[in-house]
């Protein structure tokens, strides 16, 4: 590694330095705004050997460390790397744990210090002999957190030897989940910012500005309240307001536009005195929101230091502490009314402000504050190693937690609970634990509530052809069960039309009619090798959009027809042209499969299809084209559906009948064959006989590791899924539709409309209806939007296709991401789920369900998946005994 550290000193002190090392590993970029950790840490190195670990950035190529040293005993690390996952997301960490162990020496037991704790799992690399984490933020409550970062922090809180929060709110937040945790909010440089008092000192860029001058420094984000600056703009065209700062994760387009707004961009931290020097007054127009509400803004003392009248939202941090010296506002108008004030302020009342504001920057700094965290990490004894490796155990392979006193020992260990894991459960009785990540219980078949309004993870909708599942539905559900005739349409042509597609043409132009039909006559009638070969794959099943929407019939496994069907088409979208014809594929199947699947569909193979989408029937199509059809046909022309809780009450209804440990925040990081165990992301380690996993196969193989075989890892990566994101719409206006689901071939941003607000009338508030718009994305066809972009892109679409009125107002929108949604049959598909699956039936690892055993499932053949690794597991068992009894 050391040929490829660049711009920068050598990495570590120079020989023969008694400085012990801080490894700092942070969110924020170094050159970001110059803030908390550039503060402290900066300080500290007047003391210790400090190393910030920046996120990585993405680089084609062999990953390195970019190095530059800042300050003496200060080097910040930029990590490079061939991965485009943002942050310290998992896929980044395998290559940056080889990367950073080269910073440790042999022997050295630095200190980590986190600033998020995403970066949990590279302690293992650094060996650290103290665990420090620097809460300086709720960054769960920011916009686009990463789903684990809750989980993560708390195996951090469980973890650390020391807690410091970035202010008060934080504090009340975090000190009853470790016992050794600190308040030490934010400080200030009074000597950098008292450079301000010099009036005269006025930055270039704001010299031309006419006054009053009211400004505000810091990060433009979702945390700034757009609409109260414009309030403010409105009520005083006089004014000027001044915004210095970079603007992150909000449009900029989104902010207002006035013309005595001035935007200034990023200053740097040398600049910042000689604009606040011009000003009249110091904003802080903070929303109240989730992302504010632990919030302890730095710059309130660095305003007080240039001693200027302060106005500020009812920030808790900022009301508690200061509340006597800022004008606190609670609507724009009062807002307004404390500006007006401040710049009418007497010169006594100015003089009695300022003396206050001395008192309080003359208490603190941010020398004291690095020292009183000095003082507290020299008083730590010294800690065993945080690696929590057991004697004899490979640490390479063990999660980086410090081990528990105890190991947990289960018979058996289920790794997910979603439908799958939790039929498992129930079926496996008292010894046994299910894992689930996630707060509440369901994976994908989970449901949230919004003011009133309930959404599910995508459609979902129950029905099945086994007896023993309609009996569990009874059973899970109760009287909290309705069911109702399926009306799934498809849009296209500007119509609406029932589906199956090519069962109701009738009222699509004429001339697609024709094509439909003359197409499917050719289809089955063109040659007599087609004919042979469509007439074998012929069963009256209707799914044209191959998307899971029907059952499958007996005589197929996981998608997957037992009996061969001779002369199978090589791909999928050669079946697509022999079985239904070119009009059908042309107007339909083609654009909406594309639409769905992302991929070429010459890349799919048709094994999956196993009666899912074979020939129609051309009297049907004829008939459907001549007059409407009456009624939905197929397996769930009628479904169930629970009356109220969404489907989330089907799966947790599994709760009250399992009789082994069920625990929620339970995320599994690593998977330990060889010797039985699982590690979880808040330290402990269960022991196991026997493991079910329900969890994605490449997901499990990565957490398997090295321990797995290269042809195992290279395979798992091998597997190919596609992602879908579901963008969720609360209308405020009633029985909007009286559809069910809806298929869009054509330009719409999604493929299918879930409409939740007729899955169950309970799904809606009073006066209120639900859509659900379902987008799929994956690597070869990423999302052309994110945030509030992708809604207000369904918003308009749903409005041009007619589902919505532009006159409809939206109360709620909000997006659920499910990474692993559909399994892509690619050609290599088989081969590789072979080759992972033989490797690991040999270490007691049974695989359940759509994602583990990598198929095609609905959420009844989860249920009946569940069942048989249940009775696997017993069968195990029960020939285990008989072994034991025969020795």
């Amino acid at each position: 590694m050391n040929d490829q550290l660049q711009n920068g000193a050598p990495a570590h002190a120079p020989k023969g330095s008694a400085l012990e090392t801080i490894i700092v590993f942070c969110h924020l970029r170094w050159d970001f705004v110059y803030q908390r950790p550039q503060h402290l840490l900066s300080r500290l190195a007047e003391h210790f050997k400090v190393l910030v670990v920046e996120e990585p950035i993405f680089h084609e190529g062999d990953g390195f460390l970019k190095s530059r040293q800042v300050a003496p005993n200060l080097t910040v690390y930029q990590p490079h790397t061939p991965v485009a996952a943002q942050g310290f997301h998992d896929d980044q960490i395998p290559l940056l744990q080889p990367l950073l162990a080269e910073l440790v020496s042999a022997g050295e037991d630095p200190i980590a210090w986190c600033y998020t704790p995403m970066a949990l799992p590279l302690l293992q690399s650094v060996h650290p002999r103290v665990v420090v984490y620097d809460c300086m933020d709720e960054l769960s409550a920011f916009r686009n957190a990463p789903k684990q970062l809750l989980q993560r922090e708390t195996a951090l809180l469980n973890l650390a030897d020391v807690v410091f929060t970035g202010g008060p709110s934080l504090y009340e937040a975090k000190r009853d989940r470790n016992p050794n945790t600190h308040c030490f909010p934010s400080s200030v440089d009074v000597a950098h910012f008292s450079q301000a008092l010099e009036r005269a000192r006025v930055h270039p860029s704001q010299a031309g500005l006419a006054t009053p001058r009211l400004g505000f420094f810091g990060v433009i984000d979702e945390r700034f309240d757009t609409d109260l600056l414009k309030a403010v703009a409105d009520a005083h065209p006089e004014w000027q307001l001044v915004m210095v700062g970079p603007v992150v994760k909000i449009d900029p387009a989104s902010l207002p536009k006035n013309g005595n707004i001035h935007y200034m961009g990023q200053a740097s931290y040398e600049e910042l005195p000689s604009y606040l020097a011009a000003w009249d007054v110091c904003l802080l127009p903070f929303a109240l929101n989730e992302s504010t509400k632990f919030i302890s803004p730095t710059k309130v003392l660095e305003y007080m230091a240039a001693e200027l009248p302060i106005v500020s939202t009812a920030i808790t941090d900022v009301v508690k502490p200061y509340g006597g010296i800022v004008s606190i506002a609670r609507s724009p108008r009062e807002f307004i009314a404390a500006c007006e004030d401040a710049l009418a302020m007497s010169p006594e009342r100015r003089a009695n402000m300022v003396d206050d504001m001395r008192a309080v920057v003359q208490r603190t700094s941010w020398a004291a504050t690095a020292d009183q965290m000095r003082a507290l990490l020299t008083a730590r004894p010294a800690q065993e190693r945080h690696d929590g490796a057991p004697a004899g155990t490979n640490a390479a392979n063990v999660n980086p937690l410090r081990a528990t006193a105890t190991t947990q020992k289960y018979n058996c260990v289920i790794a997910g609970g979603g439908p799958t894991g939790l039929s498992a459960a129930y079926h496996l009785g008292k010894d046994a634990i299910l894992l689930d990540k996630n707060p509440t219980p369901g994976g994908w078949c989970r449901s949230i509530e919004d003011r009133g309004f309930t959404f599910d993870y995508a459609g979902h909708i129950m029905f099945s052809n086994d007896p023993y599942v309609l009996k569990l539905y009874d059973k899970l559900l109760g009287d909290n069960l309705h069911w109702q005739n399926r009306e799934a349409w498809v849009y296209s042509k500007d119509v609406y039309t029932r589906y199956p597609f090519q069962g109701a043409l009738y009222g699509l132009p004429p001339r697609v009619i024709t094509e439909c039909i003359v197409g499917a006559i050719e289809a089955r009638y063109g040659a007599e090798k087609e004919k042979a070969s469509a007439c074998d794959l012929a069963k009256p099943v209707e799914d044209c959009c191959a998307d899971g929407g029907v059952e499958l019939p007996a005589g197929t496994q996981g998608g997957t027809a037992v009996a061969a069907a001779p002369a199978k088409p090589g791909n999928f979208e050669e079946f697509i042209y022999k079985v239904w014809g070119a009009g059908i594929a042309r107007h339909f199947a083609i654009p909406y499969n594309k639409k769905l699947w992302t991929v070429p569909l010459t890349d799919m193979e048709t094994s999956w299809l196993g009666g899912r989408v074979p020939l129609p029937d051309l009297a049907e199509i004829i008939e459907g084209a001549l007059e409407p059809v009456g009624k939905p046909m197929g397996p769930n022309a009628r479904f169930g559906y629970p009356l109220r809780g969404g489907f989330q009450a089907l799966v947790s209804g599994f709760l009250p009948f399992i009789e082994g440990k069920v625990e929620h925040n339970a995320e599994v990081t690593q998977v330990l064959p060889g010797e039985k165990t699982v590690a979880l992301a808040d330290g402990r380690r269960i022991r196991y006989e026997h493991l079910i996993s329900t969890m994605p196969l490449p997901e499990l193989v990565r957490m398997i590791g090295q321990e797995a075989p290269e042809e195992v890892r290279m395979a798992a990566k091998g597997l190919n899924h596609i992602s879908i994101r579901c963008v969720n719409l609360g209308i405020n206006r009633a029985n909007i539709t009286d559809k069910h689901w809806i298929y869009y071939p054509e330009e719409t941003i999604f493929h299918r409309i879930f409409v939740q607000g007729n899955a169950s009338p309970h799904c809606n508030p009073p006066g209120g209806f639900g859509l659900t718009c379902e987008i799929s994305y994956s690597p070869w066809k990423p999302l052309p939007l994110d945030g509030d972009a992708l809604i207000q892109r369904c918003i308009e679409d749903c409005i041009a296709v007619g589902i919505i009125d532009a006159s409809d107002e939206v109360i709620v929108a909000n997006q659920v991401d499910m990474p692993y949604a559909y399994v892509v049959y690619d050609h290599a598909r088989a081969a590789n789920v072979a080759t992972v699956k033989e490797w690991l039936a040999r270490h007691d690892i049974v695989l359940a369900g759509r994602y583990s055993e990598w198929e095609y499932y609905n959420s009844d053949h989860a249920f009946i998946a569940g069942k048989k690794a249940a009775e696997a597991v017993r069968a195990a068992d029960a020939g285990a005994s008989r072994s034991a009894a025969a020795e």
